[in-house]
């Protein structure tokens, strides 16, 4: 086994850039996309990988946050130029980042993680829960061949459809669905309440479609912890290949700190502890130790 600071699994990809916010607006319930330009960021980013941002001249909170990319932003010649990130406001942090406005600066460093690898399937289906919908734009328009991402650009077999299964709360949380629709993404929802959707759990969703697919098909996944769980069983039982992209707890986002450690299987079967931000943040369902 390498040591575990082998360069390999360093960061050393990565970038930092002091960057203007663009846009910073709320698109459902205690949630925002905020748009900033940072290009060489933004050319290089793959779906399912992340950035890290911390507020500018500002030391509380000190660390920075991580957040998934959402989607690039073109210029009118087709090159990206931007990234755009979607976030819940739950804490300091982000409380302090709905209030900032075009013009305010961001520090931000990235690309970081290893994304979702692409995979051959028929049927896309992504499953997310909460704020767990943010990194499958990108994913969708990558396996559906409408954009291209990584520099250099990276090959994604294509899907003939993807299907996002999306749980929340109540209907005031969905955010994007929009952005779905756009892209030609056939959307299932699921509501805590039965405000809009299926009333009780996204994974009955899950249930539902692999009983009934046809196709071979891929599972992607984020969102909390117990519902991953739950997708991995599901995906498990069913015999269908599942990616999840953990939202372990970050401090440096680059692999020093140790503190967003996840415990995963090896081939053996035999577990050790794997850095979410280097190693991850996805990983196979069937490998994790939850």
């Amino acid at each position: 086994m390498k040591n575990p600071l082998h360069a390999e699994f360093c960061a050393d990809l990565a970038t930092q850039h002091r960057v203007s916010i663009v846009h910073n607006e709320r698109i459902a319930q205690s949630t925002y996309r905020l748009r900033f330009e940072a290009p060489e960021l933004a050319q290089r980013i793959t779906p399912g990988q992340f950035v890290m941002v911390r507020l500018s001249g500002c030391d509380d909170p000190i660390l920075g946050r991580p957040f998934a990319l959402y989607d690039t932003v073109l210029s009118d010649t087709g090159d990206a130029i931007g990234l755009d990130i979607v976030y819940l406001v739950l804490g300091k942090m982000t409380a302090r980042l709905s209030a900032m406005q075009p013009g305010q600066q961001l520090d931000v460093w990235g690309p970081l993680g290893n994304g979702f690898t692409p995979s051959p399937a028929a049927h896309l289906l992504l499953v997310a829960g909460g704020i767990g919908q943010t990194p499958f734009p990108a994913v969708a328009q990558e396996a559906l061949g409408q954009r291209v991402y990584g520099h250099p650009p990276r090959f994604a077999p294509r899907a003939e459809s993807v299907t996002l299964l999306y749980g929340a709360r109540n209907f005031s949380y969905l955010a994007g669905l929009d952005d779905f629709e756009r892209i030609g993404v056939r959307l299932q929802i699921s509501t805590d309440d039965g405000s809009r959707g299926h009333h009780g759990f996204v994974t009955d969703l899950l249930k539902f479609e692999l009983a009934n697919s046809q196709t071979p098909l891929q599972v992607l996944c984020c969102g909390p912890e117990p519902m991953m769980e739950k997708v991995a069983e599901i995906c498990d039982h069913a015999n269908a290949p599942c990616q999840v992209s953990l939202e372990t707890p970050m401090a440096c986002g680059i692999g020093i700190c140790f503190s967003c450690v996840a415990k995963v299987r090896d081939a053996a079967g035999e577990w050790d502890y794997k850095r979410t931000c280097v190693e991850g943040p996805v990983f196979e369902a069937s490998r994790i130790e939850w």
